[in-house]
């Protein structure tokens, strides 16, 4: 491939890495009764494959981050989301928000995707959980200002809106992230690099008339949560169609031209000027092996979707970018398989 990729030298950073991954932090739903399949094998599988490298894994003491020790507020989510939501999720309200945002009751009130009676631990116990994987987006976002480079476990929830959750996504940790650091006149600007299955539409709806912040997505040109009508009853734009800065939707049958496409956005993204940080969605479920329906207009194989994280990877590297990762979609069992591919490639160039 030309362009992009042939910027890209062999000089190895030497900056140091960082993997941030929390035994305690748990990736499952299983023990809320919830039966969406997103198992915490995926990131507990990729790090016991770096543990057993053979040159990675005798010096996991230079890359590994085992706490996850940032803290997130309530005044932090109220930098993205309205007063009235956040009130609600510190609230008796709190159930009846979760389970509205991961479609746990159809739409003739049965359960759907969930079983309480399989339940060991309290649904409400999740937006904990969830606050913790904000937390490492933060402190993956800090670690690659600090080190150029930082991968992280969990996060990526790019579907939640200022008044409300959808998709999975109870909160936007990737806005409250970036809110926060430039809170803390850390950043200034920032660029939003989303390749997951699904389009972006939270960080787009949020992000919208803020220069500041420049966001990319590819994604399903079809399916969720594009498939549903542009305006309500009452004529209201939808939000999920509010556009990225850069869309590149991609119709299923193209995958073959997939990395073309990010590599001509990529371009784009490259004339608005370097930002102070780069924070991507390295979303799994693109892959054919993904178990999640929704996500079926896309299925990139492995190798392609190595190119792909090569490409974002060596974009933002040329252009002396700190890049934040966070891992996004990815469901059933072999989601890991795209973050360990990528993660034993780009972890010796910064050691």
């Amino acid at each position: 491939m030309s362009g992009l990729i042939e910027w890209f030298t062999d000089t190895l950073d030497t900056d140091g890495d960082m993997i941030i991954y929390d035994p305690n932090m748990k990736e499952g739903l299983a023990e809320f009764g919830i039966e969406i399949p997103l198992p915490h094998s995926r990131a507990a599988t990729t790090f016991a494959k770096l543990k057993g490298h053979t040159i990675l894994g005798p010096r996991i003491d230079q890359w590994h981050i085992n706490k996850v020790n940032e803290t997130v507020t309530r005044k932090d989510l109220l930098r993205v989301h309205s007063a009235e939501y956040v009130t609600r999720l510190y609230s008796d309200q709190l159930e009846e928000e979760i389970i509205r945002t991961f479609e746990l009751i159809d739409k003739n009130g049965r359960y759907y995707r969930y079983n309480p009676d399989k339940a060991t631990l309290p649904l409400t116990r999740l937006f904990d959980r969830l606050l913790v994987k904000v937390a490492a987006t933060v402190q993956c976002c800090r670690q690659a200002l600090e080190n150029n480079f930082c991968f992280a476990f969990g996060g990526g929830m790019h579907h939640a809106k200022r008044d409300y959750g959808a998709g999975f996504c109870l909160v936007n940790d990737i806005v409250i992230a970036l809110r926060k650091l430039q809170s803390e006149n850390l950043i200034r600007t920032a660029w939003v690099i989303d390749l997951d299955a699904h389009k972006g539409d939270g960080t787009a709806v949020l992000t919208q008339e803020d220069s500041s912040i420049t966001t990319l997505s590819i994604h399903m040109a079809k399916g969720w949560p594009l498939d549903g009508d542009a305006h309500d009853e009452q004529g209201r734009p939808n939000p999920s169609f509010v556009p990225s800065d850069i869309d590149i939707a991609v119709t299923a049958g193209e995958e073959n031209i997939y990395v073309v496409r990010l590599e001509e956005g990529l371009e784009k993204l490259g004339s608005t000027g370097p930002p102070d940080l780069a924070l991507v969605l390295a979303g799994s479920d693109p892959y054919a092996k993904d178990e999640l329906p929704s996500a079926g207009e896309l299925k990139l194989s492995l190798a392609q979707l190595k190119e792909r994280d090569q490409l974002v990877y060596q974009f933002l590297k040329h252009q002396h970018i700190p890049r934040a990762y966070v891992t996004a979609g990815g469901y059933g069992e072999h989601a890991w398989e795209v973050d360990w591919q990528f993660i034993e490639w780009a972890l010796p160039d910064n050691l």
